[in-house]
């Protein structure tokens, strides 16, 4: 089994042990360390991305409201909706409703809301689980991609 440290000097530095000694060998270093950086960051971001999510919905659990909302304006990634809390006062969140798939402009929904910051509100129902798959499938892409870049890289390096 190889271990993650001789993993990440393989990825960094290729199979050769030597250090390079061609400026083009040393910029296919950089290079590599390069796409590493990145590919850490998108998979940063994935990984945080799911966790405000369930920041979110524990936000919302704790003081939970629920109200029929109608839906103003509805897309794949945001959709604003209006509603009225039981003390009669309406709400238009600025950033729209977590979780807006599937949704209809003029649709009459469900959501729960936090009582404390009325702004932060989800459609009934659906929670931060609905965010893992699309976060998730972000992250495989971004690796299969530095994985070929990184190949692309080593048969480079190779007929260098």
């Amino acid at each position: 089994m190889i271990s993650s440290k001789s993993l990440l000097r393989l990825l960094i530095h290729g199979r050769s042990d030597e250090p390079p000694k061609t400026r083009a060998r040393s910029a296919l270093r950089w290079v590599r360390i390069a796409i590493l950086i990145v590919t850490a960051l998108v998979t940063l971001q994935s990984v945080l991305l799911v966790a405000g999510t369930y920041r979110d919905d524990v936000a919302i659990q704790h003081n939970m409201g629920v109200a029929q909302a109608e839906v103003l304006s509805a897309g794949p990634r945001r959709s604003t909706i209006e509603f009225v809390t039981p003390q009669r006062v309406t709400y238009r969140p600025e950033l729209g409703v977590l979780y807006p798939s599937e949704l209809a402009t003029g649709m009459r929904i469900y959501v729960e809301y936090n009582k404390k910051d009325p702004n932060l509100v989800r459609v009934q129902h659906r929670n931060a689980g609905l965010a893992i798959i699309p976060a998730g499938s972000i992250a495989v892409v971004c690796w299969l991609a530095a994985a070929i870049l990184l190949l692309g890289l080593a048969l480079l390096d190779r007929r260098l």
